[in-house]
Parts: structure tokens; C-alpha cells; sequence
């Protein structure tokens, strides 16, 4: 199962594609989508939203995740984080996925082992479960971070489901 997760964020959202076989994870790739700051919000959010629509198209996943928006010290920046995951929820519902959204603290825990984890140790053991990746920066290596912590949920759903 092809697993993509995704990172929201206006200026910047990472993304990270993996496989997930049982408990075998490979990655498949990884990126940046990038908005221009200088243009407007709306569309900033389309051109977001025809990106992610082309990353979809192009990957086809079975599985797509995101994480969930956390509420920082300037309310503005809070509200365009919200508006940039409602992009991206909207591109991943379009395409036909039930997205999966996971708070911070449970994406760390899923793959460091600790809810409270630093940046560092999560992005160190993104590139220990997949070996040989090129990670193309801090937004894709938290995207990665994303879809390994959904593969683990749905393998640890389907073995409870039989």
C-alpha cells in the first residue's frame, strides 16, 4: 500500500510517499510544495490545491495522512495553518481517501517511541526506518514522520480487525 503523508503549511507543505507492506516500510519520495508569499491567500491556497491534486494524480496512494494543526502564539499564523490543512484535506477527499489526521505528539510517539520527542530525534529515525532516503527538508521529513505513524495505525487496525 502506497501511504502519503503530508506536513500543512502555507508558505510550505511537506510531503512523503511511502510503501507500507506489513511491517516493512520503503520510501518512495519526498518534497516541498512551496506558495509564493507575495500573492494573495486565495491563491495561495489554489495554487496549493493544484499541486497537491497533481501529487495525488501522479502517486496514486491507497492511504494519506495528515497532521493536525497545533495552536501557536500568533493567532493569524493558527488560522492559515488551518487554511492550508483544509486544502489539503479537501485535495485528499477528492481523490477518493479517508485522510487520517494525527496530533504532534502521537506522530512523535509513533515513531521515536516518545510523545515528547525534538524535531531532531524524529527526523533521525525517519531516516533510520527508511534507509537511503534523500530528505528534502525539515517539512517532508515530518511529512514522512505522517505516513509512517498512519502505516502503523492501519496494520495495527487490521491485525485487531481479524
Amino acid at each position: 500500500m502506497i501511504v502519503l503523508g503530508l506536513d500543512p503549511g502555507l508558505g510550505t507543505t511537506g510531503w512523503g510517499l511511502i510503501r507500507a507492506e506489513g511491517n516493512r516500510l520503503s520510501h518512495l519520495a519526498n518534497g516541498q510544495l512551496k506558495t509564493d508569499a507575495k500573492e494573495s491567500l486565495a491563491r495561495r491556497l489554489a495554487h496549493l490545491d493544484t499541486m497537491l491534486t497533481a501529487l495525488i494524480a501522479d502517486h496514486a496512494p491507497q492511504a494519506a495522512a495528515v497532521e493536525e494543526v497545533f495552536v501557536n502564539a500568533n493567532p493569524q499564523s493558527t488560522l492559515k495553518l488551518g487554511q492550508a490543512r483544509g486544502v489539503v484535506l479537501l485535495s485528499i477527499a477528492r481523490a477518493g481517501i479517508e485522510p487520517g489526521e494525527y496530533a504532534a505528539r502521537l506522530v512523535k510517539k509513533a515513531v521515536v517511541g516518545v510523545g515528547g520527542a525534538e524535531k531532531a530525534q524524529v527526523h533521525a529515525m525517519v531516516a533510520r526506518l527508511l534507509p537511503g532516503a534523500k530528505i528534502a527538508g525539515a517539512d517532508a521529513a515530518d511529512a514522512l514522520a505522517v505516513a509512517i505513524c498512519h502505516a502503523h495505525h492501519l496494520a495495527s487496525a487490521r491485525r485487531l480487525s481479524r
